[in-house]
């Protein structure tokens, strides 16, 4: 390991210790336990934060058929599942367009969820953001989740590694080696670094590109594919995949 990489873990080992008290006092434990509706006397809040895979770009429908949309509908009616992403977005402060000044993102924050789903990352590949900031996402990512841990309501957090990007493999700037490569490392290695818990949503759709209409959004399937996978993460339960309705 180079002299920079050194200096840059013992940087982010320091910030870990010192969020640990503030990430909810959780355990990895309690992260990966699944929801128990009976904890909670009144309607679970659940915040969808992202990009415009969770906005659900190109979904006409996205009051249906956006993937917090099915999430919602799946949980049941005791849960209240919103749609923060936002076109474009960047976990990075200097990326082409920072979440975090977004309204979107006070808006999520003044919800006081009791749980809260990041989806950040697929943005942060492009050229005007990535070869120059790089070094960034680690700590503009976590300030994100940090941001989220201090709420009142103390809402347990999860990470999703991106979906795959179809659009540019092959290239000569190739966003999706960079997302498998670099990006979801670190997401991987804040989640590893705080005990919190992963959702993958890069692995349920390699071979399944039919499903991306511009390499890059997935379908209303797709956002089904991606709903199924946070609900078996916070719910503990595996339903069959069932094709939206018409």
């Amino acid at each position: 390991m180079d002299r920079s990489r050194s200096i840059k873990r013992i940087i982010r080992l320091a910030l870990s210790l010192a969020a640990l008290a503030m990430l909810n006092g959780c355990s990895t434990t309690r992260n990966e336990k699944p929801i128990r509706e009976a904890d909670y006397p009144r309607t679970i809040r659940v915040a969808c934060i992202g990009d415009s895979i969770t906005y659900d770009f190109g979904i006409k429908d996205r009051g249906r058929d956006s993937y917090p949309a099915q999430l919602g509908a799946l949980l049941g009616w005791k849960w209240e599942v919103r749609n923060f992403g936002v076109n474009g977005a960047t976990a990075l402060k200097h990326g082409t367009r920072p979440y975090i000044d977004q309204p979107a993102y006070r808006e999520a924050l003044a919800f006081e969820p009791h749980f809260v789903v990041i989806k950040l990352g697929t943005n942060d590949t492009n050229p005007k953001s990535w070869p120059a900031h790089k070094s960034d996402f680690y700590h503009d990512y976590f300030e994100i989740v940090r941001s989220f841990s201090r709420l009142k309501s103390r809402p347990r957090i999860y990470l999703c590694l991106p979906v795959p990007l179809f659009r540019d493999r092959g290239k000569e700037y190739d966003t999706d080696k960079i997302l498998t490569g670099e990006v979801i490392p670190e997401i991987q290695e804040v989640a590893a670094d705080h005990k919190l818990p992963v959702i993958d949503l890069y692995t349920p759709f390699e071979g399944k590109s039919d499903l991306f209409p511009d390499g890059v959004h997935p379908d209303a399937k797709g956002a089904r594919i991606m709903a199924l996978q946070v609900y078996a993460k916070v719910s503990g339960k595996n339903l069959n995949y069932v094709e939206p309705s018409k």
